[in-house]
């Protein structure tokens, strides 16, 4: 929340996130001029991630959990505009939602925006590489971002707020007993929503994810063949 995290560490945070940021809005610009046809996934992308991650449930010890949908950004664009799309949808719900805030928007944007596309990505070019069932790839590459986001948050918390006791790995543990209640089934059910809504871009955008190297034509005849019969 707004002004949770105390000096140096919000400022930290913004200064790790910049950077990939700003080669984000480069990317994307690019992305734009050269393939137009793209903005519809960019668009439901950017969308997914907001109206996923505005879902704020409450968890049992407290706090609250929410989905990122930044992984299936992540997916069809890379982490890189991906950090990008959940920046605006971070600033629009500091201001307009009462949901996170300006001075922990760094951090925000780390752990949602860059933390956890970057595992959807890595995991997702992995299992692709391994020949693993496209949509099992989609539900490992989504539902392992959404809890590396929140691992990634309780290690942000205890760096600003270590135990007294136990230190940065208390507090980690702490933190992260708080989330772990409501976010393993929630990754569970990210990964299952948005494995669905490839099938679906599959049929209807499959040549645009050819382009944007999601999969090869091969795979995308395969798929469709499968969505088909």
């Amino acid at each position: 929340m707004e002004g949770f995290l105390p000096h140096p560490w919000w400022e930290i945070w913004y200064a790790l996130s910049l950077p990939v940021v700003v080669y984000g809005i480069y990317t994307m610009n690019r992305l734009v001029k050269e393939r137009r046809e793209t903005l519809p996934l960019l668009a439901l992308a950017g969308a997914f991630i907001f109206v996923l991650s505005s879902l704020k449930l409450p968890s049992v010890t407290g706090s609250c959990s929410h989905p990122t949908g930044a992984g299936m950004g992540a997916i069809l664009f890379g982490p890189a505009i991906t950090a990008v799309l959940c920046l605006i949808v971070l600033v629009y719900q500091a201001l307009f939602l009462a949901h996170g805030g300006i001075t922990t928007l760094g951090a925000n944007v780390f752990s949602m925006g860059i933390a956890g596309p970057a595992v959807a990505y890595i995991v997702y070019k992995g299992c692709a590489k391994s020949n693993l069932n496209f949509y099992a790839s989609i539900f490992l590459a989504v539902s392992l971002a959404d809890i590396a986001t929140y691992l990634v948050t309780s290690l942000q918390l205890a760096l600003a707020f270590p135990s007294a006791t136990g230190g940065v790995l208390g507090s980690f543990y702490a933190f992260g007993t708080v989330f772990a209640f409501t976010q393993f089934p929630l990754a569970v059910l990210e990964g299952v929503f948005i494995a669905l809504i490839f099938k679906y871009v599959i049929q209807v955008k499959g040549e645009v994810m050819v382009k944007l190297k999601v999969i090869d034509e091969k795979k995308l005849r395969r798929l469709k063949g499968v969505v088909q019969a």
